[in-house]
C-alpha cells in the first residue's frame, strides 16, 4: 500500500508541474491552418494566434500555451491530429 500512495504523490508531482505546449515550425502547413487550429483548439484569439505562427515560423518553436500537463495534453493531440507538429515540455 505504501508503493501506491508513493507512486500517486510521484505522478501528482508531474501533472501539477507548470508545462509549456511547444509547437514546431515546418514546411508542410498554411499560416490560415496553424492560425485556425491555435483559435479553436487552445481557444486563443485571431491576433494571438497569427503572432504566435509568426513566432514559430522565424523561431522554428514557440511555447505556445502553458498550464498542467493534463490540461495540454488533449490540446496538443487536437493539434497533432491535424498535423501539426507539438510536444509538450516542463
Amino acid at each position: 500500500m505504501a508503493h501506491q500512495t508513493e507512486w500517486k504523490e510521484q505522478t501528482d508531482q508531474i501533472t501539477d508541474t507548470p508545462s509549456k505546449l511547444i509547437l514546431h515550425n515546418d514546411e508542410v502547413n498554411t499560416f490560415d491552418w496553424v492560425i485556425k487550429t491555435l483559435v479553436e483548439v487552445c481557444k486563443h484569439t485571431y491576433e494571438q494566434a497569427e503572432q504566435c505562427a509568426y513566432i514559430v515560423h522565424y523561431k522554428g518553436r514557440y511555447a505556445v500555451k502553458h498550464g498542467p500537463y493534463d490540461v495540454l495534453k488533449p490540446m496538443k493531440d487536437a493539434i497533432t491530429e491535424r498535423g501539426i507538429q507539438a510536444t509538450i515540455e516542463n
